[in-house]
């Protein structure tokens, strides 16, 4: 009974409990046994916290999980006397002495966290592939990526070890990694989910934070307990007007749906991720909404060169504070390639280019919204590609000429929701030739998460996805 117990979403793991049917000792058992026969070959933990899990497991626990495993990314994750690993061997070694607030309310809404999962270095591109932990392999095709930055977050939801997983995006690192798994992910809106105490937005606004999980319904529980203000907030999306949950049941009423077919860069896309992307408009207008070809225009190559400046700049901080925190000149080996490049960029990068960087975002924003006020979704594709084999974008490349054609090719859609701040989610709806997952990516207005849940519960009731799974 317990391995079904482990196959029901985050909600139903803690019904259970409250029923009786089951413990929180029990179902961290469960768990973890079912992390260890798996992890091996996937690759998905970057640091147990087992002991520290059952531990809590023999306390009380009280919120909508109620003693429901979880994991969280390690990545600006801090959990006094843990790893702050970051994907990086620079990183080797350094251990929190604070606890991040979104990891008060986790705990507050009932979560028990055994482990820390994989991330590339500094969650820098979207596979999950890093010197300091090794390869996380698709559960799907051990020879493919599990997308990134959150791949191990991803990974462990869709081999079944966790119903839902903490994950962050910066340029679509929670959107990548649930298409590339075949499970459900929401970025949320700017502002909606805490990332502090020590600063309160991430690369200039933006990341985000939030989950991969297999149901929606616990996408949306999760965010009603972690969403809103903290100290020192310089910005907070709307408020929402009924719980996020409550949403998930709710009719959206027939949307306007522009579908974007041609990324802003003008890279091909592959006939299999088009038509994965055409079978979910044709579901959608089957369910009563309104569908067509449209989408906003933009200066993908302009947009491309303003992230790169304040990811490099970003970077360049981060890499220069723990430097001087080791009492380092230099990160020698300790960076690998791709990295380095940005840290260079970084510091070659002056306040007027960032200035100019951020004037881009807002005129992306504007552009999109107006475009928006005709359309409530738009619909496109996560990945240009199914997913990556492994090795081909990993942050080590021998050939960088080669590594920027490939990312160029494979992600060039999500990073839209970033530069605009917008919520979107990518819906586990298709599958390639070769049986690999692909996820299609709905986007709504600032602050409209309501609406995306509304939508994501309506068509994973047409089109359920629960019982798809990896055979790992």
């Amino acid at each position: 009974m317990i391995d079904e117990l482990l196959a029901r979403d985050g909600l139903g793991q803690a019904e259970a409990i409250a029923r009786g049917d089951t413990t929180p000792a029990e179902l961290l058992e469960a768990a973890i046994a079912r992390a260890e026969a798996t992890n091996p070959r996937l690759n998905f933990i970057a640091q147990p916290m087992f002991a520290r899990a059952r531990a809590a497991a023999a306390g009380a626990f009280s919120g909508p999980f109620a003693g429901v495993p979880f994991l969280v990314k390690d990545l600006h994750m801090a959990i006094p006397g843990e790893r702050m690993g970051e994907g990086s061997k620079l990183w080797d070694g350094a251990r929190a002495d604070y606890t991040s607030t979104l990891y008060h309310r986790y705990v507050a809404a009932g979560l028990n966290t055994f482990a820390k999962t994989t991330t590339p270095e500094f969650g820098l591109t979207v596979t999950t592939e890093s010197a300091a932990t090794g390869l996380t392999r698709n559960p799907w095709n051990l020879a493919h990526s599990a997308g990134g930055s959150s791949g191990g977050a991803a990974c462990a939801v869709a081999a079944g070890v966790v119903a839902l997983a903490h994950a962050s995006d910066g340029g679509g690192s929670i959107r990548c990694p649930a298409s590339a798994c075949g499970v459900f992910g929401l970025k949320p809106s700017r502002g909606r989910v805490p990332m502090g105490p020590q600063g309160t937005e991430g690369w200039l606004g933006l990341g985000v934070v939030h989950a991969v999980s297999r149901s929606v319904r616990d996408s949306a529980a999760l965010l009603d307990a972690s969403h809103g203000a903290e100290n020192g907030s310089r910005y907070t999306a709307p408020a929402p007007e009924h719980s996020f949950l409550s949403e998930v049941t709710r009719a959206p009423g027939a949307l306007r749906v522009a579908v974007m077919r041609t990324p802003i860069t003008g890279v091909p896309v592959h006939a299999d991720v088009l038509a994965a992307l055409d079978d979910t408009a044709k579901l959608l207008e089957s369910l009563g909404h309104h569908v067509e070809v449209a989408q906003p225009a933009l200066d993908g190559a302009a947009l491309g060169s303003a992230m790169v400046a304040v990811l490099g700049s970003a970077t360049a901080f981060e890499v220069g504070e723990r430097l001087a925190a080791l009492g380092r000149d230099d990160a020698g080996s300790d960076l690998e390639t791709v990295t380095q490049m940005f840290v260079h960029i970084g510091r070659s990068t002056g306040g007027v280019q960032i200035m100019a960087a951020n004037a881009l975002f807002q005129q992306a924003a504007i552009t999109v919204a107006d475009f928006m006020d005709r359309y409530d979704i738009i619909l496109s594709p996560v990945f240009a590609q199914p997913p990556i084999d492994l090795g081909k974008i990993d942050l080590s490349p021998t050939d960088m000429e080669a590594w920027t054609a490939n990312i160029l090719g494979y992600s060039p859609f999500t990073a839209l929701a970033n530069w605009t701040g917008q919520p979107a989610m990518s819906l586990p709806l298709g599958m390639s030739s070769t049986g690999l997952p692909i996820g299609v990516m709905a986007m709504g207005r600032y602050g409209a998460e309501g609406l995306l849940y509304r939508l994501a519960g309506q068509v994973e009731a047409a089109a359920p996805w629960a019982g798809r799974r990896p055979a790992v």
